[in-house]
């Protein structure tokens, strides 16, 4: 046999081959580029460039009639150093955040840990349950006015049927931060429900059958073989329950008003962006805010989950 037929075809073929060769890698490539264009269009579009120009705006002073005016840190030095509103906004949205984030956790995981079994109704009762994350965020605030009004609203009637009077749940500053909290585990649960629920649906069930021989009852079981296999999750609501608890905007400004509820008991960092973005047009020092209240996220965020990997490499 000669050389010739001991060679590769590759040796052989010709430039013109070797091209066509690649020509089916280099169209999926394009291809695949033309698919995710839009996507990467309306990232830039709507999630960078906003970021970018908030950025800018957080160094001026604009009042969106006038030319912008650079002033440096200025907004930022004014708000942590200067304005007393920003401490009230941060106390509530800590208020807030606590009386949420807490309550989810737990009400989610004993409703998660009730919901995992056979019994028969229960697929009815998890529907009627997820009903909330259906429901506009406005739609249940507004239904929640209702429930919590004063004078007629359908919470005091239900204590007056027991004897206990009329209680001021958006009146008085305590019970107004109180009912928002009400507002927000309720809001947050479903979510924490499904989320956990399927971490819960993963826990192989030859552990529990193990623990059951061992003698291990239902809490000891829930926090001893539970628990520790869906920290994951449960790092993951908790963040998403801060995260939300930090911005809460809507259900606030429709119970308590865009002016921080009575006594300010509700001013939180959603009503006083609004007020100075929309009400005092002074848009740098809301940009400002919005910085800092990403730069509070995102080291509350960092230490979750710090803490939530340090606790998984102890066990």
């Amino acid at each position: 046999m000669s050389l010739i037929e001991k060679a590769p075809a590759t040796a052989l073929s010709g430039p013109d081959e070797a091209i066509d060769r690649h020509e089916p890698a280099r169209r999926r490539r394009q291809w695949g580029l033309a698919f995710i264009a839009p996507n990467l269009t309306a990232i830039a579009v709507f999630l960078l460039f906003p970021l970018a120009f908030s950025l800018y705006m957080s160094v001026q002073k604009w009042d969106l009639f006038n030319p912008p005016q650079f002033v440096g840190l200025s907004n930022f030095r004014t708000l942590l150093a200067a304005d007393p509103l920003f401490l009230i906004a941060l106390r509530n949205t800590v208020v807030l955040t606590l009386g949420t984030v807490v309550p989810t956790v737990a009400i989610g995981l004993a409703v998660a840990a009730l919901l995992n079994r056979k019994i028969r109704g229960l697929s009815i009762f998890r529907t009627i349950l997820f009903l909330p994350l259906a429901v506009s965020s406005v739609v249940m605030a507004l239904v929640w006015q209702f429930v919590f009004n004063t004078d007629g609203g359908l919470l005091n009637i239900m204590l007056g049927w027991i004897g206990l009077g009329p209680v001021p749940w958006l009146i008085d500053p305590k019970w107004a931060m109180f009912s928002l909290c009400l507002v927000g585990v309720w809001k947050s649960v479903p979510f924490a429900i499904v989320v956990l629920l399927a971490a819960m649906r993963g826990v192989p069930e030859s552990l529990y059958e193990a623990a059951r021989i061992d003698g291990a009852g239902e809490l000891r079981r829930l926090f001893s073989i539970t628990v520790p296999l869906i920290r994951g999750a449960l790092s993951f609501v908790a963040v998403i329950s801060v995260i939300n608890a930090l911005q809460a905007f809507d259900q606030v400004y429709v119970l308590t008003g865009g002016h921080g509820g009575p006594e300010s008991g509700t001013y939180v960092f959603g009503i006083m962006l609004f007020q100075h973005a929309f009400a005092f047009l002074n848009f740098g020092y809301a940009a400002a805010l919005a910085w800092v209240m990403f730069a509070i996220l995102l080291i509350a965020t960092v230490l979750q989950l710090y803490w939530a990997r340090k606790h998984s490499l102890e066990d």
